[in-house]
C-alpha cells in the first residue's frame, strides 16, 4: 500500500521537501499557510459540486468496508455508523458549510498511524470513476481535507511524548 506522503505528493503536486514543512507545522500554522490556502483555492469547487451525486455514490459504495477496515484492522473505535455523516461533510464542505477546524475535531479521538494508515486506501475509493479530470479532483478534494488532519494528529502525538 502506497504511504501517506507519496499519497500527498502524488494528489497534491507538492513536493516531498514542501509536504515535509507543512506537515511539521503546527495545526494553527497548517491552517493559515499560505500552502493550504493554495492548495484549496487551486480546487474546481465548481466541478466538484457539479459531480457531488457521482463522489456521494462512490462513498455510499465504499465507505461500509472502509469502515469495517478501520474498526477491525485498525482498532479504530469511533466510526460513523453509515456513509451519509461523512457524505454529507464533504458536501457541506465544498459548499462552504463546514470547516476544517470541525474536521479537525471530529477526528482527534483517531490515533496519527490508523489516520495515516487510512488515507491511502480513502483516496483509492475514487478509482472506479471513469473521468479522470473528476476522479482526480475528488482524490485532491479529499487528500487536502486530509492533511491538517496528518498535522493535528502529528502535533498531538508529539505534545503527548512531551507529557510522559
Amino acid at each position: 500500500m502506497q504511504s501517506t506522503l507519496s499519497t500527498f505528493t502524488q494528489h497534491l503536486d507538492l513536493a516531498s521537501t514542501q509536504l515535509e514543512v507543512l506537515l511539521s507545522k503546527t495545526l494553527s500554522e497548517c491552517l493559515n499557510s499560505s500552502e493550504l490556502k493554495q492548495l484549496l483555492d487551486s480546487l474546481d469547487a465548481n466541478l466538484l459540486k457539479k459531480t457531488l451525486p457521482t463522489a456521494g455514490g462512490v462513498l455510499a459504495k465504499e465507505l461500509p468496508p472502509f469502515y469495517n477496515w478501520l474498526k477491525n484492522e485498525l482498532g479504530v473505535e469511533r466510526i460513523p455508523d453509515s456513509p451519509d455523516h461523512t457524505t454529507k461533510w464533504v458536501i457541506g464542505f465544498i459548499n462552504n458549510q463546514q470547516s476544517l477546524t470541525s474536521l479537525v475535531e471530529l477526528h482527534r479521538p483517531v490515533p496519527r498511524l490508523a489516520l495515516e494508515s487510512a488515507i491511502p486506501r480513502l483516496l483509492t475509493m475514487f478509482k472506479e470513476i471513469e473521468n479522470p479530470q473528476v476522479r482526480q479532483e475528488w482524490q485532491k478534494a479529499i487528500a487536502v481535507l486530509c492533511l491538517p488532519l496528518v498535522v493535528a494528529a502529528r502535533e498531538a502525538e508529539k505534545s503527548k511524548n512531551l507529557v510522559s
